[in-house]
């Protein structure tokens, strides 16, 4: 079974096999963005390339983009740990054209890497195309679908709505159509019953979306309406935590061996079990596997815990994260700062920054825990 490192690794070097640079992820915390509070996709730190204010040093690029969605138009907060898939902090893998390649190339390349590469099932795949909003003046995605009739029978083909099928990154900026790619992970006796055509888009907790081919085409104005960009571009993102999950055969992200290695300490720690289950106890050991990953990550990109804005975010997921250990898992003293080393090791060949402040960031998340135990 292929490792998490080595999936990831996978999808790097398939896209510089296709030219494109390998970039680094760009820091979890935005300073220089007044409508963002955290990096929330692939995309925010090529802003400036879509909009033309800046020239790309490289017209294709891939990454692996470190992400957090619990504010604003992408919150998924109290989701989290309670599903199986949803997460403050994830992976997003991505590759970019900047005026390069198109919809036809974005399209043949995902089909190649996910059924050539990953081996996936394709009578297990399903794939959506932007249906036009005559509202506002945008024409259905005929090209999209073209290139997707090359590849995969029609009948797994479906049209979806704006809110599926058009992608914007917050209120005002860069947008687009997009084509989604959904795999079923149901066993087969439940397929033969319903079809997953019917599931998609559907929060079915085992149909679920992995990859999004963005086409950037306009950029949304401040007073909601559309203007085309002067050059097209392609923005794809495939959530790494959904993606292993996949691949490894499992039912849940957090069975994977993103997650494996913290929630075994936590068990260790707290002298409880993991029984990946609804319970309140299952749904902390989630909560904290999660957690940790969104807290490290932010401090050690520069955010520390505070009473506002982005500093407020993470105080919020810390404080969930001990009221959980605190009530479900009857620890009472600080849990969080002993996951660190932990996690640093994991992650120190794609984001190094963690290892290299790994003290600085357990002493932070330790007083931020002390304080809070006081509290409760």
């Amino acid at each position: 079974m292929m490792t998490s490192a080595q999936i990831r690794q996978h999808f790097l070097d398939f896209f510089k096999s296709k030219q494109h640079q390998i970039v680094p992820s760009a820091p979890i915390v935005v300073k220089d963005d007044p409508t963002l509070l955290f990096t929330n996709a692939g995309m925010n730190q090529f802003k400036d390339y879509f909009l033309g204010n800046k020239k790309p040093v490289y017209a294709r690029v891939a990454d692996t983009q470190k992400c957090l969605r619990v504010s604003g138009k992408h919150n998924d907060l109290e989701e989290v740990g309670v599903d199986t898939y949803h997460h403050t902090m994830f992976e997003m893998l991505g590759n970019w054209s900047f005026g390069d390649y198109f919809k036809a190339e974005a399209i043949a390349w995902s089909w190649e890497l996910l059924t050539e590469i990953y081996k996936l099932d394709k009578d297990r795949l399903y794939v959506t195309v932007f249906e036009g909003d005559p509202s506002e003046g945008i024409p259905a995605s005929t090209i999209a679908l073209a290139e997707w009739k090359k590849l995969i029978p029609e009948d797994r083909i479906l049209f979806g709505n704006k809110k599926d099928n058009f992608w914007e990154m917050g209120d005002t900026g860069p947008c687009g159509p997009c084509s989604e790619i959904h795999v079923d992970c149901r066993p087969e006796e439940e397929r033969k019953k319903i079809p997953g055509r019917e599931l998609v888009n559907k929060d079915h907790p085992q149909v679920i979306e992995i990859w999004n081919n963005v086409f950037i085409q306009y950029n949304r104005l401040k007073d909601g309406s559309l203007q085309p960009l002067p050059m097209r571009h392609v923005d794809t993102g495939m959530g790494f935590e959904r993606l292993v999950r996949v691949i490894q055969g499992k039912q849940s992200n957090y069975d994977t061996d993103i997650f494996s290695g913290t929630i075994a300490a936590v068990e260790k720690i707290t002298g409880k079990t993991y029984d990946a289950g609804d319970s309140k106890q299952a749904i902390s050991f989630r909560v904290l596997a999660d957690h940790i990953r969104a807290i490290s990550f932010t401090i050690a990109d520069g955010q520390l815990p505070s009473n506002t804005g982005a500093g407020y975010v993470i105080r919020r997921i810390l404080r969930r994260a001990v009221r959980y250990y605190y009530s479900c898992l009857d620890y009472h003293q600080p849990l969080l700062y002993q996951l660190v080393p932990l996690l640093a090791r994991q992650f120190e060949n794609v984001f190094p920054e963690l290892i290299q402040q790994q003290d600085f960031v357990s002493k932070v998340i330790r007083e931020e825990e002390d304080a809070f135990l006081r509290t409760l």
